[in-house]
């Protein structure tokens, strides 16, 4: 158990050195932009590389591929890890470190996220949701198809994705409203907030020996959240200038 306990200390030490940086995010934009979304989006990247070691470590206690948000998740990670691939850039950095803002002034996106009730302002991190089609869908021939999963178990979390987590309506959404995919964005946070609270109320209800200030807090936070309703998306949309 001592090694599960460091992995949900490490996960739990994460999530604040990411809070920290979103905190300090607008502050820090106005000295120096590049640093503030660097910053941030290693800071995420931290979390989801802190969320797979405990995956790692507590897989013989819950099949995250049961579940849509934890299989996300590890999708994620393992993207992001191996970097094999020009997919996964955030909002941040796609629009205001790569030119996005210039390429595509006047164009509108679409930007869906799930609501974390009883939540002070909870924090955005949005990832194109046409990334994570062509990370799992076969059908669509990109050249970035997750390779380490087995065909069933990617067309598994494929459907698991596009149903549980609503991604199915929004891409409805995006072709009735006239978005192309590469125009929608997806928040991350609220799913990673609910895999999170699924992880940590198993191990709460094994009577886990939770260890750390950081752990403590984050247990008491996720744990006392409501659940999450990932099939139902709220949308807004953005027109840059």
């Amino acid at each position: 158990m001592e090694i599960l306990q460091i992995a949900v200390e490490k996960l739990s030490n994460s999530m604040r050195i990411y809070a920290e940086n979103s905190s300090n995010f607008h502050r820090l934009r106005i000295i120096d932009q590049e640093e503030a979304i660097n910053n941030l989006d290693r800071a995420f990247e931290a979390k989801l590389e802190a969320f797979h070691s405990l995956y790692d470590i507590s897989k013989g206690y819950i099949n995250y591929f049961d579940f849509a948000d934890t299989t996300l998740l590890i999708v994620l990670r393992n993207a992001i890890h191996h970097r094999d691939h020009l997919l996964f850039k955030s909002w941040n950095s796609e629009m205001h470190l790569n030119g996005g803002m210039e390429k595509m002034s006047g164009d509108e996106f679409l930007m869906a996220s799930h609501e974390i009730k009883n939540a002070l302002k909870p924090s955005e991190y949005y990832y194109k949701l046409e990334d994570i089609l062509d990370r799992l869908d076969e059908s669509r021939g990109s050249p970035y198809l997750e390779k380490i999963m087995k065909k069933a178990n990617r067309a598994k979390a494929l459907q698991l994705v596009l149903r549980d987590l609503g991604f199915e309506s929004c891409i409805r959404k995006a072709e009735d409203d006239g978005y192309p995919l590469h125009q929608v964005y997806v928040n991350i946070i609220p799913i990673y907030v609910s895999a999170i609270k699924r992880m940590f109320s198993v191990l709460d209800g094994m009577d886990f020996n939770f260890k750390g200030f950081d752990t403590g807090v984050y247990l008491e936070h996720f744990t006392g959240l409501p659940d999450i309703d990932l099939k139902y998306l709220k949308y807004k949309e953005l027109r840059l200038p």
